[in-house]
């Protein structure tokens, strides 16, 4: 059985005070606080590109000793800000500067906030089925690559950071099974257009798309897992805002549950969930469900639970 065995995460130090921006775009406070709910974003440096945020977090896993890159037998990252152009897959930059080993697979998912559920589905299935016994999920995507700083629908929310999540077949969490959708006729919501390249976002159409699709998503998750919201100690969600967190909590009836908590350094789109995991899950939550959801339109929950309830 592979399931999840460890997560690490790297926030670049930098960060960008969002009360004296939010002035300056004419955003009030309470705006700010109650549907942005973002005091502070993370900044990588200009130097740093998205493969050398998806490395530091995986070296941590290094340094703690989870794993050893001779014995890693597969990396998937998850991006939609790869390196450069693109060409190569940032998978493969990462490999070289991890000092993989070369019989180690290396691919690409080009999906953003729903991209790290998609992901596990991916590298679980992906390591079962060749009989693979370590992979690494990492997830990068520094929308600061794509952000106009003058942007008061975007600026004050996404923020840059990375994930790491080590997979194995000795894992703390067992995955369960997922739910997945996707509403393509919505995918201009939120999309980089234009000549300039920047990120657009018509927030009022996300929230009705989150509000729409993800309670439902993550009632049919835990039906699918045998489980009632009863049973489940914890719902991570994609940090989308305060506004959205708080709203498919209040849906689903769950809202103590549900957790908002990247106040202090923003959403980082496909590396929200596994920093809340990592950071928020208490040693006594047996059954977590998560939900990402965002860019594409589309969205996938599933359910964790410790490996020992079984």
């Amino acid at each position: 059985m592979i399931g999840i065995t460890a997560i690490t995460y790297e926030l670049p130090p930098q960060r960008i005070l969002n009360t004296p921006r939010a002035v300056a775009l004419g955003i009030q406070a309470e705006t700010l606080d109650r549907r942005i709910g973002v005091r502070s974003i993370s900044r990588k440096a200009k130097h740093q590109d998205t493969s050398d945020l998806a490395v530091a977090a995986a070296l941590k896993l290094f340094e703690r000793n989870l794993v050893t890159p001779e014995v890693v037998d597969c990396l998937v990252v998850v991006t939609q800000n790869p390196d450069g152009h693109g060409l190569p897959q940032t998978s493969a930059i990462v490999h070289a500067k991890l000092g993989l080993r070369r019989s180690c697979a290396s691919f690409d998912i080009g999906l953003g906030c729903s991209g790290y559920v998609y992901g596990l589905s991916a590298i679980r299935s992906f390591m079962e089925a060749n009989g693979l016994l370590h992979g690494l999920l990492i997830t990068a995507d520094p929308y600061s690559k794509v952000i106009d700083p003058d942007d008061k629908r975007t600026a004050l929310l996404f923020g840059d950071g990375a994930a790491a999540t080590l997979l194995s077949d000795r894992p703390q969490w067992r995955i369960g099974r997922f739910d997945f959708g996707t509403d393509g006729s919505g995918a201009g919501s939120l999309a980089v257009q234009g000549s300039d390249n920047r990120l657009h976002m018509d927030g009022r159409a996300v929230l009705q798309f989150s509000m729409s699709f993800v309670p439902d998503s993550l009632r049919r998750a835990m039906a699918l897992n045998g489980l009632t919201p009863d049973q489940i100690d914890r719902v991570v969600l994609h940090q989308g805002s305060r506004v959205v967190v708080e709203n498919i909590g209040n849906s689903l009836g769950m809202r103590d549950r549900t957790g908002f908590h990247i106040q202090d350094y923003g959403n980082t789109v496909s590396s929200s969930i596994p920093i809340v995991l990592a950071d928020h899950v208490q040693a006594t939550d047996r059954h977590v469900a998560i939900s990402g959801f965002g860019v594409g339109l589309s969205w996938a929950s599933t359910v964790l639970s410790r490996a020992e309830c079984a």
